[in-house]
């Protein structure tokens, strides 16, 4: 069978419960118009093809591109979309909340002036992070996370990336891919004494915000085999992929021979997979 179009970030659900299943969809476009999904995790333990199409398609324009910037945008987009504002990455920055868009009042006051919430999550270690409230546990799952709980609840994205600033002092706000893409389990003990952790480095100044009652959460993702020796594939270097699929974490799909590929990263290139 074959599914041929420009790769988007994938989709994840995830069972309820300490150790949730991670179940993912692959997303696509042909060009701009929205392809149904395919559950790629169906294909763990198959021989696949991932073939590039040396064309690369803006994920804002459509129109065809030399270099993605961003999530698969022309360096225009990236420089105009709303989607790409400054504060998308250094949520600290946005002013909405005042009523003073970065870049585009109505895409940010429909995503940044929205309730938000601050967390730890277990990735390559224990990191913190910011999302909206009901982008969890999809944030979650993008990372490659075991675990995760929320430290806060903020009604909007700066106070949001206010916390995260001052939480960097004590932990790290970066995964390393290559520690995240090897067997992990949840510790849950951690999470709750990185919580209480937190609260004692943002004092009383933040203490309406905390959440305390939140249970932490555990995933488990549909992985046979961990690699024991990671390459990273980028398809401009290596355009075509050829292996036994065994596992999914994160956005990477992880090979039988330790390649990997980071799907989200690869978004507007024109694919085509064979299995």
């Amino acid at each position: 069978m074959e599914w041929t179009g420009n790769l988007r970030k994938m989709s994840t659900s995830s069972t309820s419960g300490l150790n949730g299943m991670v179940a993912y969809s692959l997303r696509g476009a042909d060009v701009l118009e929205e392809m149904k999904e395919l559950e790629i995790a169906t294909l763990i333990g198959q021989k696949i093809s991932l073939r590039f199409k040396h064309e690369i398609n803006c994920t804002i324009s459509g129109r065809i591109i030399a270099k993605a910037y961003g999530e698969g945008m022309s360096y225009n987009s990236w420089l105009n979309a709303p989607s790409a504002v400054e504060s998308v990455l250094r949520p600290e920055l946005s002013r909405i909340h005042e009523g003073i868009a970065l870049r585009n009042h109505d895409w940010e006051q429909a995503h940044h002036n929205q309730p938000h919430c601050v967390y730890v999550s277990q990735t390559s270690g224990f990191k913190v992070g910011v999302t909206r409230s009901t982008n969890r546990p999809y944030r979650w799952h993008d990372q490659g996370a075991v675990g995760a709980v929320v430290i806060a609840n903020v009604p909007y994205r700066q106070l949001a990336g206010e916390l995260e600033v001052l939480l960097k002092s004590i932990m790290k706000d970066k995964t390393n891919y290559r520690r995240m893409l090897q067997h992990a389990e949840a510790d849950l003990p951690a999470l709750e004494s990185w919580r209480e952790e937190c609260f004692e480095s943002l004092g009383e100044e933040y203490e309406s915000f905390f959440d305390e009652n939140s249970e932490p959460e555990g995933f488990q993702y549909p992985v046979r085999e961990y690699p024991a020796k990671i390459k990273s594939i980028r398809l401009d270097k290596i355009p075509e992929i050829n292996g036994v699929l065994v596992g999914i974490k994160g956005q990477y799909l992880i090979f039988e021979d330790g390649s990997v590929f980071n799907v989200r990263n690869h978004s507007g290139y024109r694919v085509s997979i064979n299995w």
